[in-house]
């Protein structure tokens, strides 16, 4: 009788879980940029909110 089970006495083969590559280290420049882009990005969207309230309200 063959063993019961998903192994069946053999290696997994196929979609195996593998370890993501390590990080590197982040630039300074790199990180100041990402908090740039964070603020242009919030403070259009409070503009474009305070534009479509004011178009709906007057």
């Amino acid at each position: 009788m063959s063993p019961i089970g998903p192994n069946n006495g053999r290696y997994r083969r196929g979609a195996t879980r593998r370890r993501p590559p390590p990080r590197q280290q982040r630039a300074g420049f790199d990180r100041w940029l990402d908090h740039a882009v964070d603020v242009a990005v919030i403070t259009a969207l409070m503009v474009g909110g305070v534009a479509l309230v004011l178009n709906l309200l007057l």
